[in-house]
Order: structure tokens, then C-alpha cells, then sequence
């Protein structure tokens, strides 16, 4: 089977990469800028949050291994997507909760999953993850990409990605590669 692709913002991409990036089923991972009105805008642009831009992961992931329902189980266990524009201390439209499909299915499939974490009340508040048609997607620089990878012992991974991959390691085992 052929792979398929979904972006999700998740807040921080560092965050999203790192989750995603231990997903047994993903073959590739890739941060980036998304659903903006800037053609291939900065990391600075899209932190100044005049861009129009969220931060998000582009994955490339074989659906035969691990499917869509699953992956977004994983992304919405591991971000909040009931505050707007905000992901714990990082506030700005760049770091709003989404999915981005290039597949109509997929968007629809991922209108049931949060149709359906409402109706279980899953959450405290009403979701606020917005479903959309990726659009003006580019990667973000090199240096963001495998960010956690290279700088485990930075204090913003220290204290925001690595809890959240531990909530992969906890929730999710059997979805984490060999």
C-alpha cells in the first residue's frame, strides 16, 4: 500500500515531531508551516504570528501498519486541542491546534474522531482543532528539524517535549517502534 500524508499542529512542532517521530507506521517526519498566507515564511515570520502560519508535522505514515484513527488517538492524547491559539506558554495563531489533509477522507475522518471525543466528553471544554485542506505547506529550516533529537537537554525539552513523549511511552506502547 502506498503511503499516505496528514499534517497536525499540535502547538510547538518540536513537541509533535518528537511524538510522531517514535510512531511505528511513520515513515517520515517532517517540520513545518502550514495553512498561512506567506509563501515560505521564516521560523521568525511565523513566531511574529502575522503569517497566518501553524506549526505542524507533515507525516508521511503506511496506513497497512498504523492507520489515520490511530494516529490521531496519539495527537490528541499528547497536545491540547481545547485552547485556541495556545499550547501551555506558547500563545499565538502559530501554534493553534489542526489537521491538515491533502485527502477529503482524511478530513473526514478526522471530524468523526473529535465528533465522537465529544460525545465520550473526553475533554473538559469544547475542541477547538480546526480541519482543513493543507495549504501553502513548506518545511521549516534544518534546524528544526529532529530538534528534540539534538537538544535533549534544553530546558524547553526538558520540561515540554520529553512529558510528552513520556504520555506516548505510557498511553501508546504498542504503537512505538522497535
Amino acid at each position: 500500500m502506498a503511503l499516505q500524508t496528514i499534517a497536525l499542529g499540535g502547538g510547538c512542532f518540536w513537541c509533535t515531531e518528537a511524538v510522531f517521530g517514535r510512531v511505528r507506521g511513520v515513515a517520515h517526519v517532517e517540520s513545518g508551516y502550514a495553512n498561512g498566507n506567506t509563501p515560505a515564511p521564516s521560523y521568525e515570520q511565523v513566531c511574529r504570528g502575522d503569517t497566518g502560519h501553524a506549526e505542524v508535522v507533515r507525516l508521511r505514515f503506511d496506513p497497512a501498519v498504523i492507520g489515520l484513527r490511530e494516529l490521531l488517538a496519539i495527537f490528541f492524547a499528547t497536545h491540547d486541542p481545547c485552547t485556541r491559539n495556545r499550547q501551555g506558554n506558547d500563545v499565538g495563531p502559530q501554534y493553534r491546534s489542526g489537521v491538515y489533509f491533502d485527502d477529503p477522507e482524511h478530513g473526514a475522518i478526522a471530524r468523526d474522531v473529535i465528533r465522537e471525543l465529544e460525545q465520550d466528553r473526553l475533554f473538559d471544554a469544547p475542541i477547538t482543532t480546526e480541519v482543513q485542506p493543507l495549504t501553502n505547506y513548506s518545511a521549516a529550516e534544518d534546524c528544526h528539524q529532529d530538534y528534540f533529537a539534538h537538544h535533549p537537554q534544553q530546558a524547553y525539552c526538558t520540561f515540554v517535549v520529553a512529558p510528552k513523549v513520556d504520555k506516548l511511552r505510557q498511553r501508546f506502547a504498542r504503537y512505538i517502534r522497535n
